[in-house]
């Protein structure tokens, strides 16, 4: 499992930090916390703008 953080492009604004898998479930589970089923569930108005997903994992 690796950790995620999800930004809105436009702002910069952090959506979510998190463990997943991988990218698609981080998307899911960053909406999942917003009250949305899933990613695609989200309105157009908040995926138009982009969100960038970046993964954290460092290296010991």
């Amino acid at each position: 499992m690796s950790i995620f953080q999800i930004r809105q492009k436009t702002s910069g604004a952090i959506l979510w930090t998190g463990s997943a898998d991988n990218e698609q479930i981080a998307l899911d589970a960053m909406a999942r916390e917003a009250g949305y089923r899933d990613y695609a569930s989200l309105p157009e108005a908040i995926r138009a703008p982009g969100l960038e997903t970046a993964k954290l994992d460092m290296i010991s």
